[in-house]
């Protein structure tokens, strides 16, 4: 596996993503002979499942904050040995082209801009992953708030914690994560405030039955978590994060079936740091584009629709991992390596197929058991900022809603600029979505999927080489 090339290369598979999914499907591309570039916007292998400490933090057990190292560790270095991969790190692609003869990839390389690239290939394999859900309350924009999944990344590639008492609050099974690894780490969590229950999954007892390394998972995340003195505290939320410079303490309240807050049920909780999130997006901006189908998974998020053989509605254009539903790394690698079998025009593996088939049955299960109620928008006031980029109050998407006649969340933007920051809507689509009185809904297509500099289109042949 190499870096860069000094000249334009075409490839059979140009991977998107060089998270589990990705690098399943590149490993086994090229195992099947077929030439592939992995194009990541990380300076590392791993995307953020696998994400790591770079080596001059000289980390002696990064393996100790995650669940399958070992696999991890195998991929890369079967890819290391790949001559067939080329691994292109830092490319940020922001949009893809169908031509007669295959697809070009458009991407910006290096930081803060630089240089444009193209990147040629016969089919394309979507792996971008997810990125997660945020619903807005009272003080969610103090210093000290940050995402579930953002503290954990904050202690995977930087050896570093959010605080010292950490509230983990929100939905879904990466709060037991999340709060493991921080306590692990040596930080202290008074509470994990978990909206929904877990009585949702008695419903899949035969799901269940047929996924035990889930099971094991969660035990283990409990005996972790037990062993620490970590409360649970189930069907609640955390309602208002309090504190001037930095927060100092949130206020939980029990939720009734809807997620609307119990009024008496109110609890203070003493921390310097919050980190919640209520579970995870498809990250299908670039498929969207093109056009994609989509389907509505059970928690209300739109993912793209496959076939049997991972292929999307758009020909040419391959998806796997969560980007295909939320599902778990299992699951990112069994779809990859199907993916990849499907682009070699190879009979699937029983393997994988049989893994697929229990992991998305679990990943429906999942999503059911930590779907938003309707009524959370009840703890959002209207001070509280929506869109944290253009800095939107809630009152201001329910005035453009109840004064001005918004019936959708893009009318809502247009007037009010929520979801127009830099993010595009990332962040605060699904709350905006929710507060102009319709679903979480299918993500806006784009023209281009990320942030680009206006240089770079600007750039009359479309391409430049792949050379440093």
């Amino acid at each position: 596996m190499v870096n860069s090339r000094s000249e334009r290369v075409g490839y059979d598979l140009a991977v998107i993503g060089a998270g589990p999914a990705g690098l399943a499907a590149a490993d086994a591309a090229a195992g099947l002979g077929l030439r592939v570039a992995l194009v990541d916007a990380g300076s590392r292998l791993g995307g953020q499942y696998y994400r790591h400490p770079a080596p001059e933090l000289g980390a002696a057990r990064p393996d100790r904050l995650h669940h399958g190292w070992r696999t991890f560790e195998w991929l890369r270095e079967r890819l290391a040995a790949a001559p067939l991969v080329d691994y292109l790190p830092g490319h940020h692609v922001w949009a893809a082209e169908r031509g007669a003869d295959g697809w070009t990839l458009q991407a910006t390389r290096g930081p803060e801009g630089g240089d444009r690239v193209a990147v040629e290939a016969r089919a394309v394999l979507l792996a971008t992953g997810a990125y997660e859900r945020q619903l807005p309350f009272p003080g969610w924009t103090l210093p000290g708030v940050v995402s579930a999944g953002g503290a954990q990344a904050m202690l995977k590639s930087g050896l570093v914690l959010p605080g010292r008492r950490i509230v983990v609050a929100g939905s879904g099974p990466l709060l037991l994560a999340a709060a493991s690894s921080l306590t692990a780490a040596g930080a202290r969590v008074p509470a994990i405030v978990e909206a929904t229950g877990y009585l949702g999954y008695a419903r899949g007892l035969p799901v269940l039955a047929g996924n035990p390394g889930k099971l094991a998972e969660g035990a283990d995340h409990a005996r972790r978590l037990l062993r620490h003195g970590v409360r649970l505290r189930l069907r609640s939320a955390v309602v208002e994060a309090h504190g001037s410079d930095r927060v100092t303490g949130v206020t939980v309240a029990r939720l009734d079936a809807r997620w609307k807050p119990v009024p008496g049920t109110e609890r203070r909780i003493a921390c310097d740091a919050l980190a919640v999130g209520h579970g995870l997006v498809p990250q299908i901006d670039l498929a969207v584009e093109l056009g994609a189908d989509t389907v509505t998974t059970a928690d209300g998020t739109a993912a793209l629709r496959v076939d049997a053989q991972q292929r999307t509605t758009v020909p040419g254009l391959w998806a796997a991992g969560e980007t295909c539903g939320v599902g778990g790394a299992d699951l990112a690698l069994a779809e990859g390596v199907l993916a990849a079998y499907s682009v070699a025009q190879r009979p699937a593996p029983a393997k994988e197929l049989a893994a697929r088939r229990r992991r998305r049955a679990f990943a429906a299960l999942m999503a059911a058991a930590h779907a938003p109620g309707p009524d959370w928008t009840g703890w959002v006031t209207d001070d509280t900022d929506v869109c944290r980029c253009e800095e939107v109050p809630a009152r201001a998407v329910r005035e453009a809603v109840t004064e001005l006649g918004a019936a959708d969340a893009r009318t809502v933007k247009l007037l009010t600029r929520a979801g127009m920051g830099w993010c595009q809507g990332r962040m605060c689509g699904p709350a905006v979505a929710c507060l102009s009185g319709g679903p979480l809904g299918r993500p806006d297509s784009r023209p281009l999927s990320c942030p680009v500099p206006l240089a770079q289109l600007a750039e009359q042949d479309g391409s430049s080489e792949l050379s440093e």
